[in-house]
C-alpha cells in the first residue's frame, strides 16, 4: 500500500527526513588503570613520505624475551561478569560444573576493558571438542584447520574451542620461539601457549569470569593503553602464516581507533599484495567485518592508506585518485561520507547485511561516473524505499526545502524537472546503479581498472559473489520494474536490527534511503525541517 503524502508528512513534522537516529558519542566512567589514555587515537603516523616507509629493525626468528606477565583482577579492570551475554553465561556455567576450566578470550576481553559491546563471545575449555558436544543438546564442530565447536543456544551461537587442540597446533615447529616466562606453573604455562597463537597482543587476554582474573601474558594491556595493534610474533612471520592477518590488523584499528605500531604497519604495505592468495569466501567475510559493524569509513580510509583499496576494490581506489585523495588525506568526499552516515546506524552489535554496504559502493559508482541532481537522486532513495513508486517519491522531493551538500562532485546544481523528465531521470540512475554493480562483478572490468595500478600484480579478483548480486539487484530494481504488488515499505523510523542483518528488503530499503539522505541533505547545512 502506498504511503500518502499527508501521512508521510504527519510522520515526519517534527524531525528531519526520515527519523534519522544519530548514535551519540558516550563517555564511560574507565577505570583509574586506564583514564589516562581513554580517547581515540588515529593510525600511528610514518615519518616518510607518501607511500614510503623507513626501513626498521624488526624482530628475527630466535627465542625472544616476553614482558612479565600479569594476572589482574577484573575489578580493578573495570570489567564485569553482567557485561557477559545469556547464552554465553550458560555454556559456561555447563561447562564449568562440569568440572572444566572455562575462560573469555580474545577480542571480547579487549572490548570489555575498553568498555566496549564485543561482537561476540569466544570460549577456551580444557574440555575436549568431543566433551563440548557431549554437553549441549545443540552443537557441532566445524573446521579442519582450527576446529571449534559451535553450541546453539536459542538463536545464538556461541563459539568455543579447546586448549587440546591449540596444544596440537602448538606442538608443530614455528620459526619463532618465545622464552617460557618465569613464575609460570604448570597451568600459566598452558594458557600462556594459547595466548601466543593468537594474531594480534591486543587479542591474547584471557579472562576467567569465575575467579573474575584476568590473563595477560602478551603485554595486551600495555599495547591498550598506547592504543597500538602489535602481531604477537614478528609482522612478516605472522602475515605469511595468515595473511588474512593484514586485514583483520585494518579491521581491528579501525574499530578501535588505534594505530598500527611501526612494525606491524611496514609489513601490512610491504605484504598487500600476499592477500591475494585468499579464497573469495575469506575476502567477503573479512570485507563484511569492515564494512557491516559501524566502523567503514575508517576501515576505507586504512585499506587506501595501506595500499590495499586498490586490490579489494579497485573502482573505488581509482575514485579517490581522480579525486586527488592522498593516503594520509584527513579530508572527506561522497564515498566516505556515505559510509560515514552508515556508520551512525550500525554497531559491533547491530551489523547490517552485506547487501546494503554493496549497494551503497555500487549507487556512489554509478554518481562518480555521471554525476546527478540532488532532487534525482532524493527521488531514486525514496522510490527504493517505497517499492518503486516514483510518482509518490516525486511529490515528496518537490517539498524538500534543505539545503543539499554543495561539495560533492557527483552532485549537479539543483535544477527544475517536469514531472516526466524527472521520472525518466530516476530511471535513467536505477540502470547506472545496474552497470556500476554488473561492473564490480565483471572480471574484466574489475581488471581493467586494476590496470590503473601499474605496481600491481594481475588480478581480476571479483568480491561479489552471484548470490550477492542478485540480493542487491533485488534492492533497487522496484525503480526500473515499477511498484511492487504486495510490498509494504517501512513504517516509522525505528530500525529492527534483527531482520537488517539477515537483509530482509524493507529493512535494507529503508536504512540505504536514510543513509542517502543524510548524505545529499546534511543536518548540518539546515536548522529548518523539510516543509510538506
Amino acid at each position: 500500500m502506498a504511503i500518502s503524502i499527508a501521512t508521510f508528512k504527519l510522520s515526519i513534522s517534527s524531525r528531519p527526513f526520515f527519523p534519522f537516529l544519530l548514535k551519540s558519542s558516550q563517555s564511560f566512567n574507565l577505570p583509574t588503570f586506564f583514564r589516562s589514555w581513554a580517547s581515540t587515537a588515529s593510525v600511528e603516523a610514518l615519518d616518510e613520505a607518501e607511500f614510503l616507509i623507513k626501513p626498521i629493525k624488526s624482530r628475527s626468528p630466535g627465542a625472544e624475551k616476553v614482558q612479565a606477565w600479569k594476572k589482574l583482577s577484573s575489578k580493578e579492570l573495570g570489567v564485569s561478569t553482567s557485561s557477559i551475554s545469556g547464552p554465553t553465561k550458560v555454556v559456561l556455567k555447563e561447562l564449568k560444573k562440569r568440572g572444566y576450566e572455562v575462560y573469555l578470550v580474545g577480542g571480547c576481553v579487549r572490548d570489555l576493558i575498553l568498555k566496549r559491546v564485543p561482537k561476540d563471545f569466544d570460549i577456551l575449555t580444557s574440555a575436549e571438542l568431543r566433551e563440548v558436544l557431549r554437553s549441549f543438546r545443540h552443537a557441532e564442530i566445524v573446521g579442519k584447520r582450527f576446529p571449534i565447536c559451535l553450541v546453539h543456544i536459542g538463536d545464538h551461537v556461541v563459539e568455543v574451542s579447546s586448549f587440546n587442540t591449540g596444544q596440537r597446533r602448538s606442538n608443530k615447529k614455528s620459526p619463532f620461539q618465545f622464552e617460557v616466562p618465569t613464575g609460570c606453573d604448570e597451568k600459566d604455562n598452558i594458557r600462556w601457549r594459547n595466548c601466543m597463537q593468537r594474531d594480534f597482543t591486543i587479542n591474547g587476554l584471557m579472562f576467567d569470569p569465575f575467579a573474575r582474573i584476568v590473563y595477560d601474558y602478551t603485554g595486551a594491556l600495555e599495547d591498550l593503553k598506547k592504543a597500538k595493534v602489535r602481531t604477537i610474533i614478528p609482522a612478516s612471520i605472522s602475515f605469511h602464516e595468515d595473511c588474512a592477518r593484514i586485514l583483520r590488523a585494518v579491521r581491528v584499528a579501525a574499530r578501535l581507533g588505534f594505530r598500527l605500531e611501526r612494525e606491524t604497519a611496514q609489513c601490512v604495505r610491504n605484504s598487500s599484495y600476499s592477500i591475494l592468495r585468499l579464497d573469495k569466501g575469506r575476502f567477503l567475510l573479512e570485507m563484511n567485518y569492515m564494512l557491516a559493524y559501524g566502523s567503514a569509513e575508517a576501515s576505507l580510509r586504512l585499506l587506501w592508506r595501506f595500499g590495499l583499496l586498490e586490490i579489494i576494490l579497485p573502482h573505488q581506489a581509482a575514485y579517490l585518485v581522480r579525486c586527488g585523495f592522498r593516503r594520509k588525506d584527513s579530508g572527506s568526499n561522497m564515498l566516505l561520507a556515505l559510509f560515514s552516515n552508515l556508520d551512525k546506524l550500525l554497531a559491533p552489535d547491530m551489523p547490517c547485511h552485506s547487501s546494503l554496504w554493496v549497494t551503497l559502493l555500487a549507487f556512489h559508482k554509478a554518481l562518480s561516473d555521471q554525476a546527478r541532481a540532488p532532487s534525482v537522486i532524493a527521488a531514486f532513495a525514496l522510490a527504493v524505499n517505497n517499492g518503486g513508486d516514483i510518482e509518490e517519491a516525486i511529490d515528496i522531493t518537490s517539498t524538500i526545502s534543505r539545503p543539499s551538500e554543495p561539495n560533492f562532485h557527483e552532485l549537479l546544481e539543483h535544477q527544475k524537472s517536469e514531472k516526466t523528465a524527472l521520472k525518466e531521470e530516476v530511471q535513467s540512475l536505477a540502470i547506472s546503479v545496474n552497470v556500476a554493480l554488473s561492473s564490480m562483478t565483471d572480471e574484466y572490468a574489475v581488471s581493467k581498472a586494476m590496470a590503473k595500478y601499474p605496481q600491481a600484480p594481475q588480478s581480476d579478483l571479483v568480491l561479489i559473489p552471484l548470490g550477492l548480486y542478485m540480493r542487491v539487484c533485488r534492492i533497487f530494481e522496484c525503480v526500473t520494474k515499477g511498484r511492487e504488488v504486495g510490498f509494504l515499505s517501512k513504517q516509522g523510523g525505528k530500525i529492527d536490527y534483527d531482520m537488517l542483518a539477515i537483509g530482509r528488503l524493507q529493512e535494507v530499503r529503508h536504512v540505504f534511503a536514510r543513509v542517502v539522505f543524510d548524505t545529499i541533505y546534511p543536518l548540518s547545512l539546515s536548522d529548518h525541517h523539510i516543509a510538506l
